[in-house]
This record gives C-alpha cells, structure tokens and sequence, in this order.
C-alpha cells in the first residue's frame, strides 16, 4: 500500500512537471492545440499502476497547475478534457486487442471532442466546429506520439521487472 501512494505521488510530481514544459512550448496560434506531455504521465499510470490511481493523478495535476498558473476556468475546462480522455482510455484499455498508441490516439482525439462541446456551451455558439479539424489532427498526431514513448516505456518497464522478479 505504501509502495502505491508514493507511486501515485511520484508520477503526479512527474505529471505536474510535464504540463510546467509544457507551457514553455510554442506549437501554433491555434487556440486548443497542446503536445499533452502530462498524458505521458497518465499512459504509464494507467498501464503501471491502475486506473484509480491514473485518474486521481490527472485530477491532482489539473488542480496543482491550475492553482499555480490558471484560473478556475481553466482549471474546468482541462477537467472536463481529461475526465472524457479518461473514460475513453479506460475503457479502450479493457479491450485487449488495443495497442498502448492506439488508446493514446483515442485518449487525445477525446480530449479535444470534449473541449470543443465544452468551448460551445461556454461560448453560446456552434462557431467551435471550425477548429475540429486541427484539433482532430493534433489529436492524432500528439496521440501518436505519446503513444510511441509510452509503449516503449512501458514495455522496457515490464522487462526490467520480470528479470527482477525472475531472480
């Protein structure tokens, strides 16, 4: 048990730290388009520790950097992506014949979904729908990509751990 709260603990230190990178990292003008480092955080939760203890980091990190950096806007409108995203990660992951890029993939392209209908009802307006196809686009592509580092990771986790638990 103690060996799973300092887990969390350290992979939400880990996750805060990824968003703080994050924020230094120009991608476009395009409001909504993030790379989603902290997702890195939350893929190798989900995989290592289990999904109570992902989701609770991803609430964690949201609350940490909003309070640090954002407003309570911000801080709800991340909540809402990251609950989604979670849903969707979650149950794609019980689908075993899912690969860890391809839930990252669906993890990231959710996201975006959830925070355009977010941006409609806060904004009155369906005029949102105009970024669906950039935002589904980095959707894809930051999914992609967080999804080829963590299956990497993961797998190279899984090795070191079953030589350790082999001797």
């Amino acid at each position: 048990m103690t060996k799973k709260i300092s887990l969390t603990a350290l992979f939400t230190a880990f996750a805060v730290v990824l968003s703080y990178i994050e924020s230094f990292i120009p991608i476009t003008g395009i409001p909504g388009v993030k790379i989603g480092l902290a997702n890195f955080a939350i893929m190798l939760a989900l995989y290592l520790l289990g999904y109570k203890e992902a989701i609770l980091i991803n609430i964690l990190r949201i609350i940490i950097i909003g309070a640090m950096f954002g407003n309570l806007f911000g801080i709800l409108f991340s909540i809402s992506g990251a609950l989604i995203s979670f849903c969707v990660m979650a149950i794609s992951k019980k689908i075993n014949k899912l690969s860890v890029i391809t839930i990252a993939v669906l993890g990231g392209v959710s996201h975006n979904i959830a925070q355009l209908i977010i941006a409609g009802f806060v904004v009155e307006t369906y005029s949102v729908v105009i970024y669906i196809p950039v935002l589904m686009i980095s959707g894809l592509i930051t999914g992609a990509a967080i999804g080829i580092l963590s299956d990497i990771v993961i797998k190279r986790i899984n090795t070191v751990f079953s030589k350790i638990i082999r001797k």
